[in-house]
């Protein structure tokens, strides 16, 4: 039977180009910055779960020499999975708790685009795709599919998928404005964001240059230095160093993979990439493991990895915060501000801070400092009893999502 298990730490550094220290000095901070957190010491730490984009960067095993820095002689599993890498690194010092085989376990996740390549290794990506392109098409594929993939592997996907999120719910490009600016002004209160923008307004990201259509400039997430990190631990441990624990009430992760090879969930062409089936099936299966019977009442904020604004209203429906196709109604409402019925992304979001390895870990992060009352200026003003943190990944076709709460699922 699994343990109960909660955060009851979080670190991070800030984030931006982070030129005055190296990759392993800044693990070391957001690792050191959590255990300060969690009152406990690297020598009550069983085991550290790792992970980053290293295939994208071409800087690997950094914790092999970083470890050093912050007490890390302890077993190691190291979990890359795209976008979504931070968000499986999560799951991984949760399960690695919830199996009784460790007591407490650091997670850490991160990445330093500026000491990287990132643009040729994204690119790579987009060459691997095109070889199979030809035997794609031959099976049906659709072409503007395959195009966007090889136009870009974040840009050209998404702006495929903003596109057909707008035909299927009538969203407009203003909508995309209003979701970038909100972002922006959200991630003014938070200090470790990288893109602050105190009184962003819609008018202000629609002066923004067009980059693929229906994306603008100004919609586009940055590539972000950072690093994050929390301590997980089981029940007991967990209620005797922390005030106020951040519980895992439920987890699920799934791939749709026939979204990567250009087909939809019923194996034909795909024609819609703001179906994302796996995210509905993740956060079905983890509202059900966490006793989440209607996420829009007990819900009470969620930190959604959307890089692009369309993406924070897509998942939020997919995550059935709201009704298909009425996000940006809700948005229009006022509801998802930080002072909403809803909040979406009080951190500002992936739009605005974007580690890649660490963006999904960012989101469970912030839930749990959002529980914990540790937000800061970004604190939404109501009482954070429960709260879901959202991965993307792969190219579209990987979604994590993490249920946390005031309390322990019983």
């Amino acid at each position: 039977m699994r343990r109960n298990v909660a955060i009851i730490g979080c670190g991070q550094t800030k984030h931006g180009r982070l030129r005055n220290v190296n990759t392993a000095e800044m693990i070391a901070e957001a690792a050191w910055k959590a255990m300060e957190d969690a009152n406990v010491t690297p020598d009550e730490i069983d085991a550290i779960v790792v992970g980053n984009m290293q295939g994208f960067g071409g800087i690997y095993d950094t914790e092999l020499w970083a470890g050093e820095l912050f007490g890390a002689q302890k077993p190691f599993l190291r979990i890359t999975t795209g976008g979504t890498t931070g968000g499986s690194v999560a799951h991984g010092g949760y399960y690695s708790v919830a199996s009784s085989l460790y007591d407490v376990v650091l997670a850490i996740a991160w990445e330093k685009h500026s000491d990287s390549k990132e643009r040729g290794a994204t690119t790579g990506l987009a060459h691997v795709a095109m070889a199979n392109m030809f035997h794609d098409l031959q099976q049906g594929a659709s072409l503007k599919w395959l195009v966007s993939l090889v136009t870009g592997a974040a840009i050209g996907v998404s702006a495929f998928q903003a596109s057909c999120y707008m035909s299927r719910s009538g969203c407009k490009v203003e909508h995309l404005d209003m979701v970038a600016a909100k972002a922006r002004r959200n991630a003014a209160k938070n200090e470790y964001a990288h893109l602050r923008w105190p009184n962003c307004t819609p008018e202000d990201i629609a002066k923004t240059e067009w980059v693929s259509y229906p994306l603008r400039f100004g919609h586009v997430c940055p590539a972000s230095d950072g690093a994050s990190a929390v301590v997980f631990a089981e029940e007991k441990i967990a209620k005797k160093k922390a005030e106020r624990p951040a519980w895992i009430k439920g987890v699920a992760a799934y791939a749709d993979e026939p979204n990567w090879l250009g087909e939809n969930s019923q194996g034909t062409a795909i024609t819609d990439l703001s179906e994302q089936l796996q995210c509905i099936i993740s956060a079905k299966e983890a509202y059900r493991r966490a006793g989440i019977k209607d996420p829009r009442k007990e819900i009470d904020m969620a930190e959604i990895y959307q890089p692009f604004p369309h993406q924070e209203l897509m998942f939020s429906e997919r995550m059935d915060l709201f009704d298909e196709g009425k996000a940006w109604i809700v948005l229009e409402e006022g509801q998802t501000e930080i002072d909403g019925s809803m909040p979406l992304d009080p951190s500002g979001g992936v739009i605005s801070t974007n580690a890649i390895g660490s963006s999904a870990m960012q989101r469970v992060l912030e839930c749990a400092l959002q529980i914990m009352g540790k937000a800061g200026k970004h604190q939404v003003p109501k009482d954070v009893k429960n709260a879901v943190a959202h991965g993307w990944g792969g190219s579209v076709n990987f979604s994590t999502v993490t249920v946390l709460g005031d309390s322990p699922r019983r």
